[in-house]
């Protein structure tokens, strides 16, 4: 794996889904599995442990700056909407000088992996930020935490794989 910062990340977006994510957190590794999934990436991530909170925002970044060249290089945009049970999520991105995370999803209240913060958007900030993107995360529908978290993360990848397609390719 590539060293970036006290992780290593290794991502291919031409892959077939192959995923090994240790985070520290079981909750965030199991939403990352799904985001490459979807997205159909090789992943490989490995965070050195730490306080949580620092587990989630070095995986965010990590995995932002691996994806930021793939993006730059395909289209540069993606989106998609995606269910778990109750929840639908939409998620748009574009390649931004100035990274951004907009979202109507508050999981403040949620304590997610044992957590008090909200684990998802802090993931979600350091990704933009790592990716140099702009990301708009919308939650249509949904209450339960975990089929809110599945919507966003397979939406996610879906958007992901639009991004990093080749400029000019035509969506399925």
């Amino acid at each position: 794996m590539n060293a970036a910062g006290r992780s290593g990340v290794r991502v291919d977006p031409r892959g077939g889904g192959s995923v090994n994510v240790e985070t520290g957190l079981p909750v965030l590794d199991r939403l990352l599995e799904r985001m490459a999934e979807y997205a159909s990436f090789d992943l490989a991530l490995e965070v050195e442990p730490g306080a949580a909170e620092a587990e989630v925002a070095e995986a965010g970044t990590a995995l932002g700056r691996a994806l930021a060249g793939p993006m730059r290089e395909g289209r540069g945009w993606g989106s998609g909407f995606m269910t778990s049970a109750e929840a639908l999520a939409s998620v748009a991105l574009e390649v931004s000088d100035a990274p951004l995370l907009v979202s109507n999803v508050d999981l403040t209240q949620a304590r997610i992996g044992g957590l008090g913060t909200d684990v998802a958007r802090r993931f979600l900030e350091r990704f933009a930020d790592g990716a140099g993107i702009t990301l708009h995360v919308r939650l249509l529908n949904g209450t339960d935490t975990q089929h809110v978290l599945d919507a966003i993360f397979k939406a996610l990848g879906v958007a992901l794989a639009g991004a990093c397609s080749d400029k000019g390719a035509e969506r399925e």
